[in-house]
């Protein structure tokens, strides 16, 4: 048995021999890395000398090229410095010579003024010693005349003074007369030109308006239903909207009349909703009225509304915006109100601008001018009177005011306005079918001229258009041949003005149509 002692210093033997093994064998493995990196070393020193030496040799050639380069911009640039050089001493030697020449011409135009200046003095001095002469000899007539006439100097000029000032006053006079008559024409025709051409494009319905409406029933039944037991059911309607019903024996039909056209409206709405309901009791009716008067106030609000947009008005009050809305139950000789202030407001407008005034303020005083009658009902007094009061009470401007005071004539126009709104209104009332006592005229007025045209030989047929404005008349081409037409349009144009009223001109219209008519067979 080998003792420990031998085992353990074998082992460090061994040990040790082993590290001496690793430590030489990574000795040597330094010492062949060691090697091959100096000679890597020393190859990349032989590279960089190399680039290094190839570096300088191309800066070098660089450095060659870029002074042959140089040299040749400084050549070329002392080229064109030397030739602008040039160029510019030309110009100036040419400016040189130009300027000589001025002095050159200035010298004898200095010395022609001179000349003539000279000459200039010589005739001053003689023209100096003719008017001498002449102041002599004015003088010498001065004396004789006065020895003549026995006036001296300034009493002949006042004598002639007062006379010449007797012929200026005369003339003056009569220019001035001239002057007027001639104004009061041409002002005349302005007038006329400007309100046809107003009339002309302003576009109007035709409103035939009653003072009572009619309500359509299902059957003869209803108005039983409507009267109710011992006609509780007509006294409540009666009393809540202050219309009278009438109904009688016509079919079918109920008529309710009433001064007050608003209050006639509510109740129509309300009998025609309690006829559609079935329901018809006094509760139910005192439902229904109120809902037709919210229904007609509604209304009332859009309407005066819509005038007002219609009309571009701008900043007009709320309440005066329901009082127009107001007029369009209203009606004046069976005409609209709220029609006819929207027409009025739109007439005025035009002529406002065709004479150059505030077409603005002409529609909101052409708008506002017949605002009295929607409480008309309600307040004594003229409308005139009441839309001045109402027009004042929501701050309306003086013009407006002046214009609604004087658009029935009640007191003299003081503005153009005004008289705009004035003619305006007549205007609009005086318009063809515009109020019911003038629509049987204005159709007589068109029969009659469709028959007096027709009236004339070789008239086939005759048409009186644009609100009898004009008239188209069908003449046969055999019987009235085209030099004849203008001989048949003088004579008609000449029966019309001897045997017809009628507002404007009427413009006679002659058409003759010739046809060739054949068949293919």
């Amino acid at each position: 048995m080998i003792p420990l002692w031998i085992l353990i210093v074998v082992s460090v033997v061994l040990i040790a021999a082993a590290v001496a093994a690793v430590f030489l064998s990574y000795r040597r493995g330094y010492d062949d890395r060691k090697n091959k990196a100096e000679a890597e070393i020393g190859s990349a020193e032989q590279e960089a000398e190399r680039i290094v030496a190839e570096a300088k040799k191309d800066a070098d050639s660089l450095k060659k090229e870029k002074l042959i380069e140089t040299k040749d911009e400084i050549y070329k640039a002392r080229q064109e410095a030397d030739r602008e050089i040039k160029e510019r001493r030309t110009e100036i030697s040419r400016q040189e010579r130009r300027v000589q020449q001025k002095e050159e011409t200035l010298d004898k135009k200095i010395d022609n003024l001179d000349r003539k200046n000279d000459l200039v003095q010589q005739k001053l001095n003689q023209a100096d010693q003719k008017l001498a002469e002449a102041e002599e000899i004015r003088r010498g007539q001065l004396e004789m005349l006065e020895r003549i006439s026995q006036f001296t100097q300034e009493q002949a000029k006042d004598y002639l003074l007062k006379q010449l000032e007797d012929e200026l006053v005369h003339e003056k006079a009569v220019k001035i007369m001239n002057y007027e008559a001639q104004i009061k024409e041409e002002c005349e025709a302005k007038a006329r030109q400007y309100i046809s051409l107003a009339i002309a494009r302003c576009a109007a319905d035709q409103v035939s308006e009653s003072a009572v409406s009619v309500v359509p029933l299902p059957n003869d039944e209803m108005k039983g239903r409507i009267i109710g037991r011992e006609g509780r059911n007509i006294r409540t309607l009666e009393q809540l909207t202050g219309v009278d019903l009438i109904i009688d024996d016509t079919p079918e039909t109920i008529t309710l009349s009433c001064f007050d056209p608003v209050r006639r409206e509510v109740a129509r709405i309300a009998l025609e909703r309690l006829i559609q309901d079935g329901r018809i009791h006094p509760t139910r009716i005192e439902e229904m009225v109120d809902k037709a008067r919210r229904e007609v106030e509604q209304v009332i609000k859009s309407e005066g509304e819509r005038a007002v947009l219609e009309a571009n008005i701008h900043g007009l009050n709320h309440e005066l915006v329901k009082l127009i809305g107001r007029l369009h139950y209203r009606t004046s000789y069976r005409q609209n109100v709220l029609n006819h202030s929207i027409e009025v407001a739109h007439l005025a407008g035009m002529m406002a601008s065709e004479l150059g005034v505030d077409p603005t303020l002409a529609r909101r005083a052409g708008l506002l001018h017949d605002i009295g009658k929607a409480l008309s009902h309600e307040i004594e007094g003229s409308h005139v009177q009441i839309g001045v009061d109402v027009c004042k009470k929501y701050k309306e401007s003086p013009d407006i005011i002046h214009a609604i005071e004087a658009h029935h004539g009640d007191v003299e126009c003081h503005s153009v306005i005004a008289a705009l709104v004035q003619a305006a209104d007549a205007i609009s009332a005086a318009r063809p079918a515009a109020r019911s006592e003038n629509f049987e005229n204005y159709i007589k007025r068109l029969e009659k001229l469709e028959e007096i045209c027709s009236s004339f030989e070789g008239v086939e047929k005759s048409f009186a258009i644009q609100a009898g404005r004009e008239v188209r008349i069908l003449v046969i081409p055999e019987k009235v041949s085209d030099e004849q037409m203008v001989i048949v349009a003088r004579e008609i144009s000449q029966k019309i003005e001897d045997e017809m009223d009628y507002p404007g001109q009427i413009k006679v219209n002659l058409i003759r149509e010739s046809r060739a008519v054949d068949y293919a067979k």
